[in-house]
C-alpha cells in the first residue's frame, strides 16, 4: 500500500512550453508540482532516437548547488542542474512517447513514463508509474 501511495502522491510535474516544434517534445518545458506550482526547467533532447530529460534550472528562489539528498544511487548527493531526470524514451507515434525512466526529484523515486502531446504541442502530459499505467498518475 505504501508503494501505490507515494505513486498516488508523485510529484512529477506537469510541464508546459511554448516551443517551436509542434508535433515533437524536444525542447524546454516548464514543471509543475502536483499543486500546480512551477517547480522548474526541463530541457528535453534526442539522441540516437531516444529522448533524454535533464534538469536545466530550478526557481529564482532555489538554492544554486541544491543537491538531491533523497535521491538514490548514482544520482545520491548530486546537483539537481544538470541531472538526468528522464531517460529511455521513444515516439510511438500521434504525439504519445514512452520510456524506461523518469524521476521525482523531490522523493528520490524513479518510475517508468509515458507521455503525450496535447493542444498542438503546446502542452505535454507525463504518467509516472509502477509496473502497469494502469497503477500511476497523469497529471495535467
Amino acid at each position: 500500500m505504501q508503494s501505490s501511495r507515494q505513486v498516488i502522491t508523485l510529484s512529477i510535474g506537469i510541464l508546459f512550453s511554448c516551443h517551436v516544434f509542434a508535433n515533437d517534445i524536444i525542447g524546454l518545458w516548464k514543471a509543475h508540482n502536483d499543486q500546480g506550482e512551477p517547480t522548474g526547467y526541463i530541457r528535453i533532447v534526442e539522441n540516437n532516437a531516444e529522448y533524454i530529460g535533464v534538469i536545466e534550472k530550478g526557481l529564482p528562489s532555489d538554492k544554486k548547488d541544491k543537491i538531491c539528498t533523497a535521491c538514490k544511487h548514482e544520482r545520491k548527493n548530486q546537483k539537481l542542474i544538470g541531472m538526468v531526470m528522464m531517460k529511455g524514451v521513444v515516439a510511438k507515434g500521434d504525439g504519445r512517447y514512452s520510456g524506461k525512466e523518469i524521476l521525482d526529484p523531490f522523493s528520490g523515486n524513479t518510475y517508468r513514463v509515458k507521455l503525450q502531446l496535447k493542444d498542438a504541442g503546446q502542452r505535454l502530459l507525463v504518467r509516472g508509474y509502477v509496473g502497469m499505467s494502469l497503477f500511476g498518475r497523469t497529471q495535467e
